[in-house]
């Protein structure tokens, strides 16, 4: 459009041209780079799979689906209690259903009953076979050595205790008794005679043993090459030797170790004698 100028003027016509530009939808953002994102995902897992299918055999391709679809079982047992730092078991477990037994050091359970309305085969015993009675053992210790007067003066130097991992048998050195010459693993003959009786009993079951030495709190002379932890080391290991000398399988023994003074049978005293001893425990489990 001219703008129209007054008469007589010499400037040139001002020309305004209007252009409309017509659109062509603008920028489209980055969503196709999502959409493409996610099919190179699905081609890489889909090339893994095959990739999987044809260097695996059948037994490997079950253990990868086993794992990536746990069975029915291994969900439920982990469906109760949480896992991490506050985490609790769940009543699933088989060492929780229904409930732990109190201040007996063992788990107890309720044994449902079946179809017929009768009790398992399993639950016919109220009492496991490795449940081990303290004062059955000391009956039979004592009826044994009461055959021979000599060998009944021993009997006091045998404690028996049900602890929770097993029943324990201690045999403890005195003032006038002592299992092992001084200072060193070597057993007394008297002391073989005790380990003896105790092993015609301990030979009557299957459980699992575990041997443990200790020794007073007096320190070992030569304490640069021996001192109260090889002692009673060396003391539980010459133990478990002559039980199995006196036919205790070896295939039983669970565990030698020494403690030296650190667990002493009277602790308000470390010097006493009957805190030098050897623990026989007879394991529940």
């Amino acid at each position: 459009m001219a703008k129209k100028l007054p008469a007589g003027s010499n400037q040139p016509p001002i020309i305004v041209k209007k252009i409309i530009v017509e659109e062509h939808g603008g920028h489209h953002g980055g969503a196709w780079k999502v959409a493409y994102a996610d099919f190179v995902t699905a081609m890489m897992a889909f090339f893994l799979l095959m990739w999987l299918l044809g260097a695996t055999n059948e037994k490997q391709r079950k253990a990868l689906a086993d794992y990536f679809a746990p069975t029915l079982v291994q969900m439920r047992e982990n469906s109760a209690g949480a896992d991490g730092m506050f985490g609790g078991d769940s009543i699933t477990a088989k060492d929780n259903y229904p409930h732990k037994a109190a201040q007996t050091g063992t788990r107890s359970i309720t044994i449902p009953r079946d179809a017929t309305g009768t009790q398992d085969d399993k639950g016919k015993n109220h009492r496991s076979k490795k449940d081990l009675d303290a004062k059955e053992f000391e009956k039979k210790i004592r009826e044994q050595l009461a055959k021979d007067p000599k060998k009944l003066a021993l009997l006091k130097n045998i404690r028996f205790t049900d602890t929770e991992e097993g029943l324990r048998i201690d045999l403890i050195d005195e003032a006038n008794f002592s299992m092992f010459a001084l200072a060193t693993d070597r057993l007394n003959d008297k002391a073989r005679v005790l380990i003896g009786e105790v092993a015609k009993i301990v030979a009557t079951v299957d459980n699992q043993i575990v041997i443990r030495g200790h020794t007073d709190s007096l320190p070992y002379a030569s304490g640069k090459s021996m001192n109260n932890w090889l002692l009673s080391s060396a003391r539980a290991e010459a133990t478990r030797k002559e039980l199995v000398s006196q036919s205790v399988r070896p295939s039983r023994m669970h565990r030698i170790e020494g403690v030296a003074d650190t667990e002493p049978y009277n602790p308000e005293d470390r010097a006493d004698d009957r805190n030098r001893r050897i623990s026989i425990t007879l394991k529940r489990d």
